[in-house]
C-alpha cells in the first residue's frame, strides 16, 4: 500500500472512531466496545498529530511554490520553500517510524536478573557492580527498582540478583541489556597488576500478568526448605524458602528473599509467569528469539554483546561497532547513549524490510 494510501486509512479510521464515540453518548457504544473504541482512538492520536502537521508543512510547500512566480514575493517564498523542504523529511520519517510494527511488551515493566559467568570472583563483583548501575538507570528515570532477589557473595559480589524494574516503557528501554556483556580491568584481588577478563549474564524480560499466562496448580511441583546465606537465626530455623518447578516445561524457580513462606512464593510465581510469557513471545517469533539465544549464549568469554574495558575507560556494544570513551558515566547509569543507538539501528532494520 502506498504511503499517502496508509496515512489516508489511518485519518479515516480515526475520524470513524471519532464519531462512533460521539455517537455513544446516545447509546450507539456500549461497555467493553466503548473501551476498546477509546483506547484505539488514543492510540491513534499521536499518529494523526503528525500526519496533520506533515500535510500541513506540504500544503504551505506548495503555496510557497506557487508564490515564486511573484516578483515582489519570490525571495521570502524560496526562503519559506527550502525551510520546509528541510523540515519535510524529517516529519515522514517520525510517520514511518510509528508505522512500524509494535512489540505489545514494550510497554510493559521488567524483571531484571544478573548472574556472574566466567571469571570467578572477579565476575561476581563486576555483577554487583552492574546491577548497581542499573538500579541507577532506574533511578535517572524515575522507574521503581525492587529487588525480589539478591544472593552477595563473601566478597561483596553476587551469585545472582533478580529485581523488577516498574515504569511505562521499561522493557522497551532495558531489553537490549539481555545477553553476556564483558570486562577486562585488573581485579582488586590481582597482586600482580595484570588484566582479567570476566562475563556476567544478563535477562531481561516482560513483566507478565495473570491473565498473560495460564499457570495449572497441577503442573507445579513446589518444595519448601530452609533459606542459607545472609539473613540470621530466623531463616536457618524456618523452611521460608520456596522452590518451584513447571513440570511441562522444566522451569525452576527458587527464591529465599523474604522471611515469609507466602512472600518467597508470590515473587517465584511472578518470575515464573515472566518466564512462561517470553516462551510463549519465543515462540512466536522465532527469529527474534534464535537472535536472543545466540546474545545469551553460556556466558563463554568469547561470547558477549557488550564489553567494558576500564584500562581504556571505554564501552564498546559489539552489535552495532559502537564505542563510548565514558565508563565512568556509564557504571553511574547513563546507558542512554547505548539504548538510542541500538533502538535506531533496529528501526532502520525494520525500514530496510519496508522499502
Amino acid at each position: 500500500m502506498r504511503f499517502e494510501d496508509r496515512l489516508d486509512r489511518i485519518v479515516g479510521r480515526s475520524d470513524e472512531l471519532q464519531a462512533m464515540l460521539s455517537g455513544s453518548l446516545t447509546g450507539s457504544l456500549s461497555g467493553e466496545a466503548f473501551n476498546r473504541a477509546s483506547r484505539e482512538f488514543a492510540e491513534l492520536g499521536p499518529l494523526v498529530e503528525r500526519v496533520s502537521a506533515l500535510r500541513h508543512a506540504e500544503r504551505e510547500a506548495r503555496d510557497a511554490e506557487a508564490m515564486l512566480a511573484d516578483p515582489d514575493l519570490r525571495e521570502l517564498a524560496q526562503s519559506e520553500l527550502d525551510t520546509l523542504r528541510e523540515r519535510l523529511p524529517g516529519l515522514r520519517h517520525e510517520i514511518r517510524l510509528a508505522l512500524l510494527p509494535k512489540d505489545e511488551a514494550d510497554a510493559r515493566s521488567a524483571i531484571l536478573e544478573l548472574r556472574p559467568a566466567a571469571g570467578g570472583d572477579e565476575a561476581g563483583l563486576f555483577a554487583a557492580e552492574l546491577f548497581g548501575a542499573y538500579r541507577k538507570f532506574a533511578d535517572l528515570h524515575g522507574w521503581r527498582f525492587e529487588l525480589l532477589d539478591y544472593d552477595e557473595s563473601e566478597l561483596g559480589g553476587l551469585r545472582g540478583a533478580i529485581a523488577t524494574v516498574t515504569g511505562r516503557g521499561v522493557f522497551a528501554r532495558l531489553k537490549y541489556e539481555s545477553g553476556v556483556h564483558r570486562v577486562q580491568r585488573v581485579p582488586s584481588t590481582e597482586s600482580q597488576g595484570r588484566i582479567h577478563t570476566s562475563t556476567v549474564t544478563v535477562a531481561v524480560l516482560p513483566e507478565a500478568e495473570e491473565v498473560d499466562v495460564t499457570v495449572n496448580e497441577a503442573d507445579l511441583r513446589i518444595d519448601v526448605y530452609r533459606a542459607s546465606g545472609a539473613g540470621g537465626q530466623h531463616v536457618n530455623k524456618t523452611e521460608s524458602a520456596v522452590r518451584i518447578t513447571h513440570l511441562p516445561t522444566g522451569i525452576v524457580v527458587a527464591m529465599q528473599e523474604e522471611r515469609s513462606q507466602h512472600k518467597n512464593r508470590a515473587k517465584a510465581m511472578k518470575i515464573l509467569r515472566a518466564r512462561l510469557y517470553e516462551a510463549e513471545r519465543a515462540q512466536a517469533h522465532s527469529a527474534r528469539s534464535a537472535d536472543r539465544k545466540s546474545q545469551v549464549g553460556t556466558g563463554d568469554r568469547s561470547e558477549r554483546i557488550r564489553t567494558y574495558n576500564f584500562p581504556q575507560g571505554r564501552v564498546s556494544d559489539h552489535r552495532i561497532n559502537l564505542t563510548l570513551h565514558k565508563i565512568d558515566r556509564v557504571m553511574q547509569g547513563e546507558f542512554d547513549e547505548l539504548v538510542d543507538a541500538l533502538t535506531a539501528e533496529e528501526q532502520a532494520a525494520l525500514l530496510a524490510q519496508e522499502d
